[in-house]
C-alpha cells in the first residue's frame, strides 16, 4: 500500500520583548534561576496581570505580513492545567478569539517550485517555566525565568506532506519572524521551537489518519528526523495490523526515535475559559496602519528584487535572502563594488566557508562588508587576480590590515600587467622547459590543451601568482604558436 503523509507544525516563537507578557520582569536569557521571576510570575495570590502593549503590537505585524485577518477584538483564556513549572495552575493563551486568523505563507522547495501553506491562527500566550533534571540527585528543580515570557503560537493547517517541506516551512518562519524583528530565531536557547503533529493515510483517501504530536523539536534537523521517523513507525505499526493513537511524543536525538510521552484521548483535553483578571483586546484601525507603516520589505519581496533588481538567479537571490543580516551585508557589499554577481559569488563562497569553520554567524564576521567590496574593486581594476584575492582576504580575515589595498601595499601583491615585464618572464619559462615546448608543437590539439595549463602553472609560479592571468594566457599562446 502507498503512503500519504500528513503534517501539520505548531510554532511557539518566543516574541523579543524587553519585559514579560503580563509583569515587568526582565525576558533575558541566561540568568541565575528564578533571577527574573516576580510575584506576578509565581501566581502569588492577589496579583494581577498587565499586558505588555508591545507583545500586541509584534503580534499584528506578523498577521500583516502572512496576510491575515487581524481580529478586531481578541480575548485571553485560561488553559487550565496541572503541572510543577505552572505555579498558577493555569495558563493565559487565547482559544476562541486569537489575535491573527487565517493568513498563509508561500515556500520554496527543492525543485524550485513553491508551496503556499495555510495558517489557521497565530495567539498570544505566556510561556511556562522550566524543569530541571540533572543536578538533584532524583529529584527535579524549577526554574520560573522563563515563567510569563512572550510567546505567539503559529498553527499551520495540515497542508504538509513531507519532512523536508515541513523544513522548509519552518525555515521560512524562522526568517520571517527575524526579518521583522519580533523574535531572534535563536533555537538552541528555544526562542523558537516547533510541535509537528504527524499522521499517515493511504494515498486516495480523504479523511486524515490519527495523529501523534512530537512536542518541542528545536532544530531543523531534528524536525526532519523526528517527522521520518514517526511516519516509519505509524506506517509498520498499521502495517503490522495496529492502530496509531493520539498521544504526546518526545524525540530523542540520541537514539533517533519519538517515545510515548503521555496519551491524548480527546484533541482537546484543557479546560478554557476567559480570563477574568484581562479585558478582551480591541485592535484599532489607526493602531493597524501604523504597524502596517512599521513593516520591512519581505524575505520573498527581497528575493524577487535582488534577482530584478541585480540579475541574481533564483538560487543566489534564495540564499541571500534567507535572513535579514547576510540580505543587508550582501547589498553593503555590491554598494562598494559595484558588481553584483561577484559580491555574491564571494558571499557565498569564500565568506560562507570562513564562517563555517570557525562556526560564526554573519554579525561575527571577522570580514567587514566594506573591507570585501574594496577587495572586489581591486579585482575588477585588475590590480590584483583572483588567486591573490584570496589570499588578501584571508590576511583581512586574520586581522593584518585595515583594508585589502593596505595588505596589498604591505606584502606586495600588486599584479604584474607590464606586457613587456610579462613576455620576459615567458621568455624565461619556455626557455627552461625547451623539450615541453617541442612536444607542445608536435602534438595535436586534445595534448595541446592539456600540456597549456602546464605552461600557465610554470608562469603562474615564475611570477609568484602576480601576473595578470589574462595576459598569461593570451602571450603564452601566442609564443607557443609562433
Amino acid at each position: 500500500m502507498q503512503w500519504e503523509t500528513v503534517i501539520g507544525l505548531e510554532i511557539h516563537a518566543q516574541l523579543s520583548t524587553q519585559s514579560k507578557i503580563f509583569s515587568g520582569s526582565a525576558t533575558s536569557f541566561g540568568a541565575e534561576p528564578n533571577a527574573h521571576a516576580s510575584l506576578v510570575d509565581l501566581g502569588m495570590p492577589g496579583t494581577l496581570p498587565v499586558l505588555n502593549a508591545e507583545a500586541v503590537r509584534m503580534a499584528c505585524k506578523f498577521g500583516l505580513a502572512i496576510d491575515a485577518e487581524i481580529a478586531e477584538r481578541n480575548v485571553f483564556a485560561r488553559k487550565n492545567y496541572f503541572y510543577p513549572d505552572l505555579p498558577k495552575g493555569y495558563q493565559t493563551s487565547q482559544m476562541d478569539h486569537p489575535i491573527v486568523g487565517k493568513g498563509h505563507l508561500d515556500i520554496t522547495l527543492e525543485d524550485g517550485t513553491v508551496k503556499r501553506i495555510g495558517i489557521t491562527r497565530a495567539h498570544l500566550e505566556e510561556d511556562a517555566g522550566k524543569s530541571l533534571h540533572e543536578d538533584f540527585h532524583g529529584m527535579s528543580g524549577i526554574d520560573l525565568n522563563r515563567a510569563g515570557t512572550p510567546l505567539l503560537e503559529i498553527v499551520s493547517e495540515p497542508d504538509i506532506r513531507s519532512a523536508k517541506e515541513a523544513v522548509a516551512y519552518v525555515k521560512a518562519i524562522h526568517a520571517l519572524v527575524r526579518y521583522l524583528g519580533i523574535c531572534d530565531g535563536n533555537m538552541a536557547e528555544g526562542s523558537l521551537r516547533c510541535d509537528c503533529n504527524v499522521s499517515v493515510r493511504p494515498k486516495g483517501q480523504e479523511a486524515f489518519g490519527t495523529r501523534a504530536e512530537i512536542k518541542n523539536v528545536n532544530s531543523f534537523r531534528f524536525i526532519e528526523k523526528a517527522i521520518n521517523h514517526e511516519v516509519q513507525r505509524q506506517i509498520e505499526l498499521i502495517e503490522d495490523g495496529g492502530t496509531v493513537v493520539q498521544e504526546t511524543r518526545l524525540y530523542d536525538p540520541n537514539k533517533d526515535e519519538t517515545r510515548s510521552m503521555r496519551s491524548k484521548e480527546e484533541a482537546n483535553d484543557y479546560r478554557y475559559f476567559p480570563c477574568p483578571d484581562l479585558l478582551p483586546v480591541v485592535i484599532e484601525p489607526a493602531f493597524l496602519a501604523e504597524v502596517r507603516s512599521q513593516l520591512p520589505e519581505l524575505p520573498t519581496e527581497k528575493r524577487d528584487r535582488f534577482q530584478s533588481e541585480y540579475g541574481l538567479s533564483v538560487y543566489d537571490a534564495s540564499v541571500l535572502s534567507a535572513s535579514r543580516e547576510l540580505a543587508d551585508y550582501f547589498e553593503e557589499v555590491q554598494r562598494v563594488s559595484g558588481d553584483a554577481k561577484l559580491a555574491a559569488n564571494w558571499v557565498m563562497g569564500e565568506l560562507s566557508s570562513l564562517l563555517n569553520k570557525q562556526d560564526l554567524d554573519i554579525a561575527q564576521a571577522p570580514v567587514s562588508a566594506a573591507q570585501l567590496g574594496g577587495l572586489i574593486l581591486r579585482i575588477k581594476d585588475d590590480t590584483i587576480s583572483g588567486k591573490i584575492a584570496k589570499m588578501v582576504f584571508e590576511a583581512l580575515a586574520a586581522g593584518e590590515g585595515a583594508s585589502a589595498d593596505a595588505i596589498i601595499e604591505a606584502k606586495g601583491l600588486k599584479q604584474v600587467t607590464d606586457s613587456g615585464a610579462i613576455e620576459a618572464m615567458l621568455d624565461e619559462v619556455l626557455a627552461a622547459n625547451a623539450a615541453q615546448v617541442e612536444q607542445y608543437r608536435a602534438s595535436d590539439d586534445a595534448k595541446r590543451g592539456k600540456m597549456f595549463g602546464f605552461f600557465v602553472g610554470q608562469a603562474m609560479k615564475a611570477s609568484k601568482g602576480k601576473a595578470n592571468p589574462g595576459q598569461v594566457n593570451q602571450l603564452l599562446k601566442q609564443k607557443l604558436e609562433g
